[in-house]
Parts: structure tokens; C-alpha cells; sequence
């Protein structure tokens, strides 16, 4: 079996813990020290770890980490189901919103960065969702 559990990088934990609980509804499960925390509420859990600004983020990477907004080819959707009050939710909590709500043949998207410089999609689908793009 395969199991999918996204791990996101911040400066510090509990400021993170606050910001996705608060942005988007997630609970705290496990907690393990200052260094990680697991975060329920999404189909897949999410770990929220600890690592300090300026350290290495690989064994093999060119640059310190860095919690600047930068860009990565991987980044999380979340799907809601009002994404007016979501996206006030994720502002208030924290996000920058880098494009304001966008209308959609499947739905409406909103793009944001969360306050580790992660870019983070919030999503509404109408009808048959991303489907809506194929014929009928």
C-alpha cells in the first residue's frame, strides 16, 4: 500500500500549526518536540516541519532554505466549498494572495503564498469539476 503525506518546510512550528489550522481548517494530531508536526483534516495528512532559515534543504542543494516566497514545481490544492470565506480565512491567518479569485469553466481558483513562501492553490469546483473541461 502507498501511502501520500505531503511535508512542508517552515521556520517555526508554531506559527505554522497556527496559520494552517486557522487558514484552512486542519487539526494537530501528533506533535513530536519543536521539530514536527502532523496535521489532519485533509485526505492526506500533512507534516509541518522544522527546519531553521539558512540551513541546507538538501544534501545537494546550491542554496540555503530560505522562507522568502520562491518557486517550486510542487505546490498543494485544496478544494472548499466556499472559497470567498476560505480565501478571507487563509488572509487573516497569514496568506498573500498573489491572484485575486479567478472564474473558471470548472470552477473558481485563487492563488496565494503561505507565510513560509510556499505557493498554496484554494480551489471551488462547479459541476463536474476539472470533468467540466471534457465533453459531455
Amino acid at each position: 500500500m502507498l501511502e501520500l503525506r505531503a511535508c512542508i518546510d517552515v521556520n517555526d512550528l508554531d506559527h505554522g500549526i497556527a496559520f494552517y489550522t486557522q487558514a484552512l481548517g486542519l487539526k494537530l494530531g501528533r506533535r513530536l518536540g519543536d521539530g514536527w508536526a502532523e496535521l489532519l483534516g485533509a485526505p492526506s495528512p500533512i507534516d509541518l516541519l522544522a527546519k531553521p532559515e539558512g540551513s541546507s534543504a538538501s544534501p545537494t542543494a546550491a542554496l540555503p532554505r530560505s522562507y522568502r516566497r520562491h518557486w517550486t514545481p510542487v505546490h498543494l490544492d485544496f478544494v472548499v466549498t466556499d472559497l470567498d470565506a476560505a480565501v478571507q480565512r487563509a488572509r487573516s491567518a497569514g496568506a498573500t494572495v498573489e491572484k485575486e479569485i479567478e472564474e473558471t469553466k470548472w470552477g473558481r481558483i485563487a492563488l496565494l503564498a503561505d507565510p513560509f513562501g510556499h505557493g498554496l492553490c484554494l480551489l471551488e469546483f462547479r459541476g463536474r469539476g476539472y470533468d467540466e473541461l471534457l465533453a459531455p
